[in-house]
């Protein structure tokens, strides 16, 4: 790993796994609802965690590791959004609404 392109390369992909697992984690504390939470979560923390494998797999170079990381992507980018999919499908199945513009500013309420 003495080539600078991989270091830059490795480097370059772990802040971009950095940044989309910030992100993600912001949207599960500011977003209001189960839904908006399980987007976030699946979109961005599956990036996060396909990005940070993928500079795993760049650094360590052609090797029986990188392969077993292979599998691990594509396990991450296959399970994550299934498993956000299955839990959103739950909850509306038990009847727990959506977030809506009116939630907000109280027009459904009676006091």
């Amino acid at each position: 790993m003495n080539e600078p392109v991989v270091q830059i390369t490795v480097l370059v992909l772990a802040l971009g796994s950095v940044f989309f697992t910030l992100v993600a984690a912001v949207g599960l504390i500011r977003l209001p609802d189960l839904y908006t939470r399980a987007h976030a979560s699946s979109k961005a923390d599956t990036l996060g965690a396909g990005f940070g494998l993928l500079a795993v797999a760049i650094a360590f170079g052609p090797s029986r590791t990188a392969l077993k990381v292979a599998f691990l992507i594509a396990f991450v980018y296959l399970t994550n959004p299934t498993a956000a999919h299955a839990i959103s499908r739950a909850a509306y199945d038990q009847g727990i609404e959506p977030w809506t513009k009116e939630d907000e500013e109280g027009g459904g309420e009676t006091a």
